[in-house]
């Protein structure tokens, strides 16, 4: 039997050379982006340091090989760790994303476009620190928050219309792809070079979601966007020694990405790339929950006051949400670890309504065995609410709607409370940026005696000073 099919190499895929010609080529003059790209980096990096408070996160962290040390490697905060970059990009990596507390970004496809910080900020530091040592000068800050932008914007305009989740594949493929476009650059590779390490992103195999899900949720979802930034970084390195690429990695027929892990459909692009992530990104401030519950949790907050006596009357509570969280977080049955739990709207809503809040600790062992929980998230029913599905995916709201509303056994009802924007809204930004900002003070006190918190602070605080900083000076002040 002979084949008909032609050996004719096609030119790169379209999706290839758009971001590749974005990211070698768009300059970034939106001072909204910049702006909130450096409240993206505090409290990126603030997540990173309170998951050293968890041992589940830090006996996955270290270089490989106990012991290693690399001269002029790139630093990982909080840590006396000193890595190579790929290595520090999956330590970085991990620790942003362990307690699900980072921006995230909803759409067709959901997920956290400061996962990248793990490939980029190990990058930076990695070669800023190269070029001290050879006499040369280091990248600094204003490199870092421009190729933060990039990434946000890549990982998040694909998202728009493309849902990698209806086919089972996890979110950390753009993780993946962002990140090797734009530290593939930083080491200074051509549009060929980004092009080809591109290519071997999309063709690599991708994480499945089910690690995500019941029965099998567990703390790989914590460490998968670690293990994809990091996995950049290893193809930039690959590309940069003149590994090749493949020009119709996603179109290819019967091989490439779209026939087999994407049902044969090519993306889809509602917009050019520009700096409307970031600009739109939300915040997870109040509370470290799956961002599809953060207004379940607020609105059941708001409700704890009038509740907090009455628990044991509750005979039913409504929540009232969209689609995306019913597919995703609505969840009965025995939850099994903290992964479990932090991906349940009954369990988080719960909490909210015992508590008035809800911290990482609650999803720990301990905290899981009052009885309560379980007792409410037992009379707990989830419904849609169209409308809100609709707002969720509309671009000029982008909602994540939720409402809750208790009824008792002796026939009367709290209102029912409804809470359409999280408090990390583009919309809610003015109200939000400062308890952002307290959150990362928070967080610098876990790790850092006073005068190395207000060293990180005064680097922070003063967008001119943060982007004309250093990379390794700014990386330095994070030393343990």
């Amino acid at each position: 039997m002979s084949s008909s099919g032609s050996n004719i190499r096609p030119k790169p895929d379209k999706v290839l050379t758009d971001i590749a010609d974005y990211v070698t080529r768009y300059q970034i003059e939106s001072k909204e982006a910049y702006d909130t790209a450096r409240l993206c980096l505090m409290d990126t990096l603030g997540c990173g340091l309170e998951a050293l408070e968890y041992p589940a996160c830090t006996r996955l962290l270290g270089p490989i090989v106990p012991g290693t040390v690399v001269p002029h490697g790139a630093k990982v905060p909080g840590t006396p760790y000193q890595l190579d970059p790929v290595s520090a990009a999956f330590n970085i990596g991990a620790m942003i994303r362990w307690l699900d507390f980072n921006d995230t970004w909803l759409a067709a496809e959901w997920g956290h476009p400061s996962d990248n910080l793990g490939g980029i900020l190990a990058t930076a530091d990695w070669l800023s620190r190269i070029r001290l040592a050879q006499g040369g000068k280091p990248l600094v800050m204003r490199d870092v928050l421009t190729a933060m932008i990039k990434a946000h914007e890549i990982q998040g305009v694909i998202a728009l219309e493309n849902s990698f989740n209806r086919v089972g594949l996890d979110h950390v493929v753009l993780v993946k792809v962002a990140s090797t476009a734009v530290v593939t650059h930083m080491m200074g590779g051509t549009r060929e070079e980004i092009i080809n390490a591109l290519s071997n992103a999309w063709i690599d195999g991708q994480s499945l979601r089910t690690y995500r899900h019941s029965p099998n949720t567990g703390s790989r979802k914590s460490w998968a966007a670690g293990d994809a930034t990091s996995r950049a970084v290893r193809l930039a390195l690959l590309a940069l020694k003149g590994e090749m690429g493949y020009p119709s990695a996603l179109t290819a027929k019967t091989w490439g990405f779209y026939d087999v892990l994407f049902k044969g459909k090519p993306f889809k692009f509602k917009r050019p790339y520009g700096s409307y992530v970031m600009e739109n990104v939300l915040f997870k401030i109040s509370f470290p929950a799956e961002f599809h519950a953060q207004t379940a949790v607020e609105a059941a907050a708001r409700l704890h006051p009038q509740v907090k006596d009455r628990l044991h009357a509750v005979k039913k509570i409504v929540l009232t949400t969209h689609e995306s969280a019913i597919r995703i977080i609505d969840k009965r049955g025995p939850l099994h670890n903290p992964a479990d739990r932090d991906h349940c709207i009954q369990y988080m809503t719960a909490v909210g309504l015992i508590k008035g809040n809800l911290t990482a600790a609650d999803y720990e062992d301990e905290p899981a065995a009052d009885a309560r929980i379980d007792r409410l998230r037992s009379r707990m029913v989830c419904v849609e609410n169209r409308q809100w599905s609709r707002d969720y995916l509309d671009p000029a709201k982008r909602s994540i709607a939720n409402a809750v509303q208790i009824f008792f056994t002796d026939g009367s009802s709290t209102d029912k409370v409804a809470v359409e924007y999280p408090l990390g809204h583009r919309r809610r930004r003015k109200e939000g940026i400062p308890l952002l900002e307290a959150k990362f003070r928070t967080n610098l006190a876990r790790r850092f005696p006073p005068r190395q918190q207000e060293a990180v602070l005064a680097a922070c605080s003063d967008q001119r000073r943060l982007e004309a900083m250093p990379v390794n000076e700014f990386v330095d002040l994070f030393v343990s």
